[in-house]
């Protein structure tokens, strides 16, 4: 993981595969024992987290905060652009100017695309990148991934035996959704794991947007997934082992909300074994009926969020062989 100290994390495209299992099993180890690393081993003590939050957020923002509090650093939380020399014309590339000096690793969301890769090009400490508008979320990415290994361990497995293999349901729009792009791209690296990944998009949603950016769908079965479309929620859920569900894509300072006539309810014909994941917040497309089954993993997988993020973290500002020394 040393490819990882003090590298910016701007799109989950610059990962790969090894690189994030071993991430994953640095965060195993984090969730299975976290009294062992934080009270007994802080990492990052002396560190500065500076957490820019220039579009609501509860979840990301709050799990960044918790997993460099949890292991022994300080942060700085920026909530309002408004409060920032931004707001009196000063360019993102002198703000990043400033960052340099006043913390060891950036969080950034901005609902500017660019503004990540702006910001990048004068930072001399590590970014991430935690929503650029309609563009990605790569540690939500690793959260969703994350949590599919530990539903199902043998998934992590080098080679995966064809019966092993899942289907997943995607319910989104992959052009205008960041969460599900990422998620798309993540599973691009991990081909051997999925039988195949089913689209799920209302018919009226590509009206309003195309389904896939120019490019998108060629890059992902250039990977060799296996991707189909449909329409039809209620026919492909019988053959679903994972479902993922979004509805919002954040664009400018504003929000869409695409295919709102989807909604998952525990009365729905699932797998018994089956999963629903939802990077959360929910709206009415995920009820809260489907909380006290056992299809719930979206609460685990937000949860799982902060020990992916303690894990990338240690990482990149290269505190990892301390905790090594532990495990």
């Amino acid at each position: 993981m040393v490819d990882l100290v003090d590298q910016h994390v701007v799109s989950i495209q610059a990962f790969r595969a090894e690189t994030l299992l071993q991430l994953f099993r640095l965060a195993a180890k984090f969730e299975s024992n976290p009294d062992r690393y934080c009270r007994h081993n802080t990492p990052l003590t002396g560190k500065i987290l500076i957490n820019a939050f220039y579009e609501p957020s509860t979840r990301t923002r709050l799990s960044f905060d918790s997993a460099w509090h949890r292991l022994g650093g300080d942060s700085i939380n920026i909530t309002d652009r408004s409060t920032t020399g931004i707001a009196k014309g000063e360019s993102l590339e002198d703000v990043a100017h400033m960052f340099n000096n006043y913390g060891d690793c950036v969080v950034l969301r901005d609902s500017n695309p660019e503004a990540v890769y702006a910001m990048s090009s004068t930072l001399r400490i590590p970014i991430i990148n935690a929503g650029n508008g309609i563009d990605e979320h790569p540690t939500q990415a690793m959260a969703d991934l994350y949590t599919m290994f530990k539903w199902r361990p043998s998934l992590a497995s080098k080679e995966v035996s064809p019966k092993d293999r899942i289907r997943i349901g995607v319910i989104g729009l992959p052009s205008r959704m960041r969460t599900v792009r990422s998620l798309l791209r993540i599973l691009s690296k991990f081909p051997q794991i999925l039988e195949e990944v089913v689209v799920i998009h209302a018919p009226e949603m590509e009206s309003e947007a195309p389904l896939f950016d120019p490019g998108q769908l060629e890059e992902l079965e250039a990977s060799g997934m296996s991707i189909r479309c449909s329409s039809d929620l209620a026919a492909e859920i019988p053959d679903l082992d994972v479902v993922y569900i979004n509805a919002i894509a954040w664009v400018g300072d504003s929000y869409e909300v695409h295919g709102g006539g989807f909604r998952l309810t525990r009365d729905l014909p699932f797998k018994p074994e089956a999963i629903v994941l939802h990077p959360l917040a929910r709206g009415p497309e995920l009820s809260t009926c489907l909380d006290d089954t056992p299809h719930n993993w979206y609460f685990s997988q937000a949860r799982g969020a902060v020990f992916v993020r303690m894990a990338l973290l240690t990482c990149m500002v290269n505190r990892a062989e301390r905790v090594m020394d532990v495990i």
